[in-house]
C-alpha cells in the first residue's frame, strides 16, 4: 500500500473527539464501521472513575471531517496520529473495523500505544476468504457487502430515504447507535470497507507488532459478523495475545454484555 504523501499528512484533518473522566491513564476508543462517539458514550461510566477517556469519530465517519477521498488505512491511522499524539501514551480500545485501525496505529506507532483491547476483531485469513465469508453471508452480506456499487446505493439510499426510521427498523441496538449509522458519507463508508476490512494486511501488522505489545480480545462466540475463529487465529502462538470468550456473545457484545465487556477491560488493564 503506498503511504500518504508528506505534504498531505500536513493537510489531513483532526478528528471529533470527546473527552471525558480523570486518571493518570488514558483509553481511547475506536468504534466499528458506521459507528460514533455515541457507540461507547454512556456506557463508559464506570471507566471515567479512574481513566481519563476518549471517544473517536473516525475520518468520514460521525462529526469528523468527510474528504473526497480513498479512505486507506493510511489515511485513517494518519488522522488519528495527528489527533491523538498530544495524548500518549494510551491504551486503543477498538471494535471491528476500530480493532483493525488500532492494530494498524500500534503497529506504526508502537510508543505511544501501552496496549491494545479489541472487541470483534474482522479476521478471515485474506481478501479472497473475506470476500467468500460475506458472499456466503445474510442477503445484505451477499448483495451489499460484495459489491461497490451496491453498496454505495444502498448507503446513498439509507441515508436519504431510511434514515429517520433506522432507529424502529434496528430495535436491538441502541437509538442513538442507529440514528448515528448514516452519518458518513458513500465514499468514507464504501472506500473504508474496501481498504479497511478487505484489503489491509492484518497479519503484517501483528507481526510488525512482535511480542512486547499486551493484545487482549474480547469475542462473542456467537459472533456471525467476526467468527471468532479468527481472532484465535491470529493470537495462536503469540505469547502476548489473550483472548476471552463472551459466551452467547454476537458481534456487538459493548452494547448486548457490557458489563461482561467492562469486566474484560478491567481484567485486560491489570495485566
Amino acid at each position: 500500500m503506498s503511504p500518504v504523501k508528506s505534504s498531505e499528512i500536513e493537510r489531513m484533518p483532526t478528528l471529533f473527539v470527546s473527552e471525558s473522566g480523570e486518571g493518570d491513564s488514558t483509553l481511547v476508543f475506536l468504534p466499528g464501521m458506521g459507528g460514533t462517539t455515541r457507540y461507547w458514550q454512556g456506557r463508559v461510566a464506570a471507566l471515567e472513575k479512574r481513566h481519563r477517556v476518549l471517544l473517536v469519530d473516525p475520518l468520514g465517519f460521525g462529526e469528523s471531517p468527510k474528504p473526497s477521498t480513498q479512505y486507506t488505512v493510511e489515511r485513517h491511522v494518519d488522522a488519528l496520529h495527528r489527533t491523538l499524539s498530544p495524548y500518549a501514551p494510551f491504551t486503543l480500545v477498538g471494535h471491528s473495523m476500530g480493532a483493525v485501525l488500532s492494530v494498524a496505529y500500534a503497529a506504526r506507532y508502537p510508543e505511544q500505544v501501552e496496549r491494545l483491547i479489541l472487541i470483534g476483531l474482522p479476521y478471515f485469513g485474506n481478501r479472497e476468504q473475506t470476500y467468500w465469508h460475506f458472499r456466503n453471508g445474510t442477503f445484505f452480506d451477499r448483495w451489499f457487502l460484495t459489491n461497490v456499487t451496491l453498496a454505495a446505493v444502498a448507503c446513498m439510499i439509507t441515508r436519504r430515504v431510511f434514515g429517520q426510521i433506522l432507529p424502529y427498523l434496528l430495535r436491538d441496538i441502541p437509538r442513538e447507535v442507529a440514528e448515528d449509522l448514516v452519518k458518513h458519507t458513500w465514499r468514507s463508508f464504501t472506500s473504508s470497507l474496501w481498504e479497511v476490512i478487505y484489503n489491509e494486511n492484518l497479519q503484517e501488522d501483528v507481526a510488525q507488532l512482535g511480542n512486547g505489545m499486551p493484545v487482549f480480545c474480547i469475542h462473542g462466540d456467537g459472533d456471525q459478523t467476526a467468527p471468532l475463529s479468527g481472532a484465535l487465529q491470529v493470537a495462536d502462538g503469540r505469547p502476548n495475545w489473550q483472548v476471552q470468550v463472551l459466551v452467547g456473545g454476537d458481534h456487538h457484545p459493548w452494547l448486548h454484555m457490557r458489563e461482561a465487556c467492562l469486566d474484560a477491560i478491567d481484567t485486560a488493564l491489570a495485566r
